[in-house]
């Protein structure tokens, strides 16, 4: 699979560890920074990965910081992205079997390299259930309240 990936300076080492991991696993991975760890503003780089995504050159994205919330938020600025801050692999697996969520954020400072190798197994590995769900999945691209009582 292709993939992006991207952090902050919070998070460069669990990007690297990831990126070796993901390699080895077979996938194309995208780097798309930062390669130092120098501070670093984590938008900037949500904004890159959320282009990659939006635009094909990545089927699925992992956004790393400190947290994951701000990479997150940035991620899901772009209407083409659903980025999930997930935290274990079951939500891993029901952000994208739910959500069809196509980038997954994780805090490096919360959980460890084994945890974040699971969510993004879950991740990876789990299809969109599609039916009743792509009726709420499409409203993510549309917001509106018409209709709702």
């Amino acid at each position: 699979m292709r993939l992006a990936i991207a952090s902050d300076h919070a998070a460069i080492e669990m990007k690297s560890a990831l990126v070796a991991w993901l390699e080895e696993s077979g996938h194309e991975v995208a780097d798309l920074g930062p390669m130092t760890a120098d501070s670093v503003d984590y938008p900037d780089f949500g904004y890159k990965l959320a282009e990659a995504v939006a635009s094909g050159a990545a089927e699925r994205g992992i956004a790393l910081c400190g947290s994951g919330i701000g990479i997150s938020i940035a991620v899901n600025r772009n209407p083409a992205c659903r980025c999930a801050l997930v935290s274990e692999s079951l939500s891993a697996r029901l952000s994208r079997e739910h959500n069809d969520a196509n980038v997954i954020a994780m805090g490096a400072r919360l959980i460890g390299i084994e945890i974040a190798k699971d969510c993004i197994t879950g991740f990876l590995n789990t299809e969109f259930g599609g039916d009743r769900h792509q009726r709420r999945v499409d409203k993510l691209s549309a917001p509106t309240t018409e209709g709702v009582a």
